[in-house]
């Protein structure tokens, strides 16, 4: 294949139209929001797959898929894309000071529980710095970093982070919470069997704290008594408030929803209770300066953290 034909066919803007195509799952509204004629955009894909030899999009029932060429291109498009993004950032920061856009997918603890203050505190510092945060399971932040769709990610401690560059983000406790009249709510700390005789509300399947739960139920010999699956924290608490089962989540995250709910927080006396928040990142000399000095800020959180309650 000539490489001038995959230049001249493989522009930037057909990249942009194959990520908006992937994205929307429909030629029509990736059409609409890259603001080019259907038709347009129709010939820009058929001409990308003739310039490459092989089909990238397969028109199905529910919308258009990628077949397993597509799916290559993707990552590289992903990457492509981000690095030109890159070029316009860090031209920006030579000319005007520390600016620029980072992306970054994180899990939902580290959400609820930290980000919140710490990204205020970066941002406070660096006024011009635009963040795009999304949430997504720990085994999908390593992906999405690795796939070039954000450039830090923030992942439950015990999740396989592959050959991407891990750090320390901070150190958290998951505890039960419950209603004031539960059986267990006098107690200071419990072995996580003795929650087993009794209903508990879960999180979603992909959560470390759900995968967490199963796994010390199944070491148990036991089953877990999930009366209620919800999508987040203030979902977990709510059911709980009403009597619906045992909660499972991160004590911070218990400060700042559960107690105002009037619930009660008992320790989970087992080691996988205690757990880290690492931070994920590709090759580091790769990083803009800016995506640089948010990892350098959060690397460094755990520690002021730690300084802070000293004193």
């Amino acid at each position: 294949m000539a490489l001038n034909n995959i230049l001249r066919r493989l522009d930037l803007t057909s990249l942009q139209l194959f990520l908006a195509i992937h994205e929307e799952g429909s030629l029509t509204r990736a059409a609409e929001r890259e603001a080019i004629a259907v038709s347009a955009a129709s010939k820009r894909l058929a001409d990308m797959e003739r310039a490459l030899g092989v089909a990238l999009m397969v028109r199905a029932a529910r919308g258009m898929t990628l077949t397993p060429a597509g799916e290559s291109l993707l990552t590289h498009a992903r990457r492509i894309l981000q690095s030109v993004d890159k070029i316009g950032q860090e031209l920006a920061e030579h000319a005007q000071g520390l600016r620029g856009y980072v992306r970054m997918v994180a899990n939902l603890s580290a959400i609820v529980e930290f980000l919140p203050e710490d990204l205020r505190a970066f941002l406070n510092l660096h006024e011009q710095i635009r963040l795009d945060l999304e949430e997504r399971p720990s085994g999908d932040v390593v992906k999405g970093v690795e796939d070039g769709f954000a450039e830090i990610g923030i992942c439950s401690g015990d999740t396989d982070t592959r050959d991407l560059h891990s750090h320390l983000y901070r150190r958290d406790r998951i505890v039960l919470v419950m209603r004031h009249d539960h059986a267990l709510a006098g107690r200071g700390r419990v072995p996580f069997a003795d929650t087993l005789d009794f209903d508990h509300v879960g999180l979603h399947a992909d959560s470390s704290i759900n995968k967490r739960t199963h796994l010390a139920s199944r070491a148990s010999g036991r089953p877990l008594k999930t009366r209620i699956h919800v999508p987040g924290f203030d979902a977990v608490c709510r059911m709980a408030q009403v009597g619906m089962g045992l909660g499972v989540i991160p004590h911070e995250v218990f400060t700042a929803i559960g107690q105002p709910l009037g619930l009660v927080a008992v320790e989970i006396d087992e080691p996988w209770a205690e757990r880290e928040l690492r931070i994920v990142v590709r090759e580091e000399k790769g990083l803009s300066p800016v995506t640089r000095a948010l990892l350098a800020h959060l690397g460094a959180a755990e520690e002021r953290s730690r300084l802070t309650k000293a004193r």
